[in-house]
């Protein structure tokens, strides 16, 4: 399952080692912090960027205790709340990944007691099961938690059919945590530790607070008053949001999610974590947000972004991933009321420190696909094939702006990967003498001058040729 394990640790951040960002940029980037910690009331405040796996930037403003005792760190353990999630789901698609477990399978295979047993895993995963938000006990995030059984006896109403649309719901995760205990014989946490967090090398993401985390308050809206919130254990409903873990070790987590670092899960099964699985419909705002296998997902003035946002009484956390740059941001406050997230923040480094290509080099082993290269026609519309860097094919068509990318699947085949044609099949054909003579793509004939007299293009050409 998955590549050889990172170092522990990205690069150290700025307090830790030279200054990875330029000094003007560090100030940037603490300024945007001191005045979101300053604007929103956060007792402390901690954030890091990554880029390309490693740790480029961290810092921290104001107290983890909260009355400027001891200051803040990007190693100050905080609740993540439901960027737990995001860990339970890498640790189901383990399982998944080792034939444990299918995504189709109906949840009450492998959990029998569980509520809406006849939900599959992947509707599970993605918030479409229809399994209610919250569970029907007392506000859960604030009471001592309930036993699986305790929980199981609550009962559980489905609110939609499954499939028909998202509906977040925490209580969900909690079912997918009994499905980690069943397939492992383990806590969920305990499987977890040692299947996901230890490969990664991140040592500060556990189920318990350390002793030195950040305390949780709730900040009075009209005053410099604060109030404590109690951080209780929340037992089965833990997987959907009780894990604390620090800045930097987030930092490693963006970077595996956003595919920057090798780490504990095949990169199919992570490339769909990141596919939208169901749209996050709100009225009367446009479609920015989705949610594929355990991550949410949104769309940044086309910038495709993966991750998964938290808050329960006390903290608040976002862990951010650029899929385009693979530049990460996280955030991690210890207030109940949130800041907004890292999206400006981010914004704010790319602005500063645009991501560069990676230098071109000449690639030999491009020669194996020469003959598929250049211009061919689907009638008389132009498709350009260039070679892409990863050993696949780009197929472009300029007329309406479509471009997709395809990855070899045996001789002369190709799968899509993205668009119109994702997943489906492009088959080389060839004349007598081995030359590649036409493709066909989901069907589709393409030929090398549109249609062409020895393209075998069906239903035939005009025997008069173009006149």
């Amino acid at each position: 399952m998955g590549g050889a394990s990172p170092p522990e640790h990205p690069a150290a951040p700025a307090a830790d080692r030279d200054e990875a960002v330029d000094p003007a940029t560090a100030r940037a980037l603490g300024g945007w912090l001191r005045r979101t910690q300053v604007d929103y009331r956060q007792p402390s405040l901690a954030a890091a960027i990554a880029r390309d796996g490693r740790l480029v930037w961290a810092d921290a403003v104001g107290s983890s205790d909260g009355r400027g005792v001891t200051p803040a760190s990007p190693d100050t353990a905080y609740r993540i709340a439901s960027v737990t999630k995001t860990f339970v789901a890498v640790a189901v698609l383990q399982l998944v990944d080792a034939g444990q477990v299918d995504l189709d399978d109906p949840v009450g295979r492998h959990v029998p007691d569980a509520p809406v047993g006849d939900a599959t895993v992947s509707q599970l995963l993605s918030h479409t099961s229809g399994l209610q938000a919250e569970t029907d006990g007392d506000w859960w995030e604030r009471s001592p938690g309930y036993p699986w059984e305790a929980l199981v006896g609550m009962g559980a109403q489905r609110r939609f059919r499954p499939g028909r649309k998202y509906h977040y719901s925490n209580l969900g995760y909690a079912v997918l945590g009994r499905l980690l205990e069943t397939r492992t014989g383990l806590p969920w946490d305990v499987g977890i530790e040692r299947t996901v967090l230890a490969p990664l090398g991140l040592r500060r993401t556990r189920r318990l607070a350390p002793a030195d985390a950040a305390t949780g308050w709730g900040v009075h809206p009209h005053a410099a008053l604060l109030h404590h919130e109690p951080v209780a254990d929340y037992l089965a409903m833990g997987p959907a949001g009780q894990l604390w873990s620090t800045a930097r070790d987030l930092a490693v987590w963006g970077s595996f999610l956003g595919g920057r670092v090798p780490g504990p899960l095949s990169g199919e099964l992570l490339g769909q974590m990141r596919e939208p699985w169901a749209v996050n419909d709100q009225p009367g705002l446009p479609w920015v947000g989705a949610h594929g296998l355990g991550l949410q997902l949104w769309n940044v003035e086309g910038a495709r972004h993966a991750g998964h946002t938290g808050s329960v009484p006390g903290f608040t956390c976002e862990v951010r991933a650029d899929l385009g740059t693979g530049d990460v941001v996280v955030t991690l406050g210890s207030a109940t009321t949130g800041f907004l997230g890292g999206l400006g923040l981010l914004q704010l480094f790319q602005d500063r420190l645009p991501a560069l290509p990676d230098p071109w080099t000449a690639d030999p082993s491009q020669a194996a696909t020469l003959d598929l290269l250049g211009t061919w026609y689907w009638g008389t519309t132009a498709y350009q094939i260039c070679a892409d860097v990863d050993g696949g094919l780009v197929a472009t068509v300029p007329a309406i702006a479509r471009s997709g990318a395809l990855r070899p699947d045996g001789p002369d085949r190709w799968i899509g990967l993205s668009g119109y044609f994702d997943g489906e099949p492009l088959v080389v054909g060839r004349d007598p003498a081995g030359r590649a003579a036409w493709l066909d793509i989901a069907s589709f004939r393409l030929t090398r001058t549109p249609y062409a007299a020895d393209g075998n293009v069906p239903g035939g050409v005009d025997e008069r040729g173009w006149h």
